[in-house]
């Protein structure tokens, strides 16, 4: 349930000025998350809510600083020695948590393993493709070959996790999630996992980078608001993620608590059928129809047409929304100015499906998750009614993302509502798996829900992939980005979140652009 405006947002009030202790448990960091991760394995998953959690216990080679620039993690430094070869050295006195020393097969197992997890609901492994040789030079230096110049392999590795070769190597999903071994070099090791519940971390002393702030880590799972805002104000927890909409304005008036706020780059977009027939599209009557209308990419257009971007984000989303047309978020690397969010035109759209040869519209189904995003299925609910008001008779279904995402990962829907955050610094990696031909040899679509396929757009993303030189990097990714999204509408963009976290007096945070809440970034005030 949420809460809404009238008796309870008035004991909220009252509860918001009634609390004023200081913090509890001293050492002890306690964090609401709005996500339920399903695996503590870091290989197993490739969705930022799993790499959230398990970014406190395992670390990357290369990491993200809040604002998504590259800097170095395990990596001391790296660099190129020539087109397709790549060099990394380590850091010295880099321990497991099990006391045992990062090694340069450490991190060559860490990048065969992905590729060898069978049943990812969406794998790592399409960070890795582009690699085909590694080598260790010696103990603290790794040598990676690629088939093509691929300036993008340091972003690419921001998303995979060194485990301890010696202890993984025989280890399964399972084994990590029940916490058998000690296999990260983060600043917490994971004590215990509890899905649906929590996971529990305590303080790895030996870590070689500053030392947490905190004793012990609790990441509890609350993935409803109220659920969350309740325990934040009780002090079950001293921070929050995704505060609920609604509140934020009354959160920031008391002096108790703080909040923080950022654009984020998760993209909001809805996804498009691309296949000859496809599931829930029907006719006015609700029989099936033979020919899949969100073929044609009039459809497409005049759904996007259709969507008050502004109303979502100013209303639906209490101006915790963006409207965007671009994958890229603002000021990103990629990012491509000429896209412009698309203008409300009702006449336009009807004029576009009486071209496409539906004068009358169609019926269809929208589906989208109820416990992910920031009023998710309000969200969903408003823009099923966008579309009816336009000709498209559209039903609504949500449902919790655990099993949303099982589904559409199947391509069992075919129209929908899903966010990506666009990791590395820049768009590349997002496209690739959003927009790419599915292919699963070249790392391409693992996340291309709408079978969107285009030879040009591939062969764009794939030579800017390719292209060291930055000008030209960032110009083929604005040609694709406008061949895909304003003339082929493969998937229609609808805003960025800006992201929010709320905390107890005393505590100070650092929020991120990838709406990643770690703990590294919570300090005492």
């Amino acid at each position: 349930m949420r809460w809404r405006q009238g008796g309870p947002r008035g004991l909220l009030c009252a509860v918001l000025f009634a609390f004023g202790a200081s913090l509890a448990h001293g050492q002890e960091l306690r964090i609401g998350l709005s996500s339920n991760p399903s695996t503590v394995d870091p290989h197993f998953y490739n969705n930022d809510a799993v790499s959230a959690v398990v970014n406190h216990a395992y670390e990357t080679l290369v990491a993200l600083d809040p604002d998504t620039r590259l800097i170095p993690a395990l990596a001391a430094s790296w660099r190129t020695l020539d087109d397709t070869t790549w060099e990394f050295k380590l850091r010295d006195g880099v321990k497991f948590h099990d006391g045992s020393a990062l090694t340069a097969e450490d991190v060559i197992f860490s990048l065969d393993r992905p590729a060898t997890i069978a049943n990812s609901p969406s794998s790592f492994a399409t960070y890795t493709r582009s690699i085909t040789g590694k080598k260790a030079i010696d103990r603290l230096t790794v040598q990676l070959t690629t088939a093509t110049p691929s300036p993008l392999l340091p972003n690419d590795l921001t998303r995979i996790f060194i485990v301890s070769k010696k202890l993984a190597e025989k280890a399964s999903t399972d084994d990590f999630n029940q916490v058998k071994l000690d296999a990260g070099t983060g600043p917490f090791r994971i004590v215990k996992f509890t899905p649906g519940s929590s996971v529990q971390f305590a303080r790895f002393d030996d870590y070689w980078g500053a030392k947490a702030a905190w004793s012990s880590l609790t990441l509890r799972m609350l993935p409803a608001d109220s659920a969350r805002m309740s325990a934040l104000l009780s002090g079950d927890v001293q921070l929050v993620e995704n505060v609920q909409a609604n509140l934020v304005p009354q959160f920031r008036q008391n002096k108790e608590l703080a909040v923080f706020d950022k654009v984020s780059s998760r993209v909001m977009f809805l996804y498009t059928d691309h296949r000859d027939s496809s599931p829930f599209v029907t006719d006015k009557e609700g029989k099936p129809l033979q020919k899949n209308p969100l073929k044609d990419a009039r459809v497409r257009q005049a759904i996007s047409k259709l969507i008050d971007r502004n109303v979502l984000a100013e209303r639906v989303l209490d101006k915790l929304g963006v409207p965007t047309a671009n994958v890229a978020a603002p000021g990103m690397f990629g990012f491509n100015p000429a896209l412009k969010p698309e203008a409300v035109d009702v006449a336009g759209a009807r004029k576009l499906l009486a071209e496409a040869g539906y004068p009358e519209g169609f019926g269809l189904t929208i589906f989208g998750p109820n416990d992910r995003y920031i009023n998710d299925e309000q969200v969903v609910q408003t823009i099923g009614q966008m579309l009816t008001r336009g000709g498209i008779a559209t039903k609504v279904q949500v449902s919790p993302m655990s099993t949303y995402i099982g589904r559409a990962s199947k391509k069992e829907l075919g129209f929908g509502l899903l966010g990506w955050g666009v990791g590395g610094g820049e768009p590349a990696g997002a496209m690739r798996g959003l927009l790419g031909t599915a292919d699963k040899d070249k790392g391409m679509g693992a996340i291309n829900w709408s079978s969107y396929s285009n030879p040009q757009f591939d062969a764009l993303l794939t030579e800017a992939m390719h292209t060291v030189d930055n000008k030209r990097r960032e110009q083929l990714l604005q040609q694709a980005a406008e061949l895909a999204l304003k003339k082929d509408y493969a998937i229609i963009p609808l805003y960025n979140q800006v992201a929010t976290w709320a905390a107890r007096k005393g505590i100070a945070f650092v929020p991120r652009v990838d709406e990643f809440t770690l703990a590294s970034q919570v300090r005492p005030d």
